[in-house]
Order: C-alpha cells, then structure tokens, then sequence
C-alpha cells in the first residue's frame, strides 16, 4: 500500500452495450482536496448537455461534444465537468464512460485528433459489491 491510500477494496461491474463486462477493482485513496488522481483513468459521468463550437480546429470538424458530470459509484453528481467527445452516440441524461488523456485518442473517432476526452461506452448497468446500483 502506498501513502495515500486506505485498505478499503470496492469490485465495480459496469455491464455495457448489452452483454459487455467491465470489472473495476477500485482501491479508495484518501485526497487532499483539490488533489487529482495521478494518470489518467476512466470516470463514470452523466451526460448533461452538449456543447456547440462553430469555429474549431480543423481536425475536430465531424466530432459532437457533450458537457458530462461525474459521478460516484452510487450514481450521485459529486465532481466537475468535463466537455467529451463523443465516439458512441451518447444522449443527455445518459450515463457513460469517459477516457482521458491519451486514451481519448485511440477510438476510431478520436484517432489522432487533438482531443483529451471521449465517451467511449453508455453503461447499461453497474454494480458495487454485488449489489446493482444502476440499470438502464
């Protein structure tokens, strides 16, 4: 165990576009507030709005971008916002899976371009501890 951290373990299902699994073993850190993550990560938001550039850089031309909110592993807005792209169709009030940093580039529809997040998944259900916390 490294500073930071506690010993407190949480398993995360996250079932998505219907018979895909994801499982997250989420080891809960203790941050200072303010503080980040080091890396990037996968997040868990809900998609609140979108956002409408009619001037942009070349290579964003054909991209839709959504404004998404974080979320806790109980489904409650608790974090900021970060504007995505979108590379899955994803719709407001959608939850979702976001990839940062270089991550967000390595979907076919981020591919080289100059973006740092992307919806890359629409979660269908997730559950903590066995217990299912959300469904679609």
């Amino acid at each position: 165990m490294t500073a930071g951290e506690d010993s407190s373990r949480t398993e995360v299902l996250l079932h998505v576009g219907g018979t895909r699994e994801v499982l997250l073993h989420v080891r809960g850190t203790r941050l200072e507030h303010g503080e980040r993550p080091k890396g990037a990560c996968m997040q868990l938001g809900k998609v609140v709005g979108t956002v409408v550039a009619t001037r942009k850089e070349q290579t964003l031309e054909g991209l839709k971008f959504m404004l998404v909110r974080q979320v806790d592993a109980e489904g409650q807005e608790t974090g900021g916002f970060v504007v995505a792209a979108d590379a899955v169709g994803a719709g407001p009030g959608e939850l979702v899976l976001v990839a940062s940093g270089s991550s967000a580039r390595q979907t076919q529809a981020t591919n080289n371009r100059p973006v740092d997040a992307v919806i890359m998944a629409i979660v269908d259900t997730w559950e903590v501890g066995r217990v299912t916390k959300y469904k679609k």
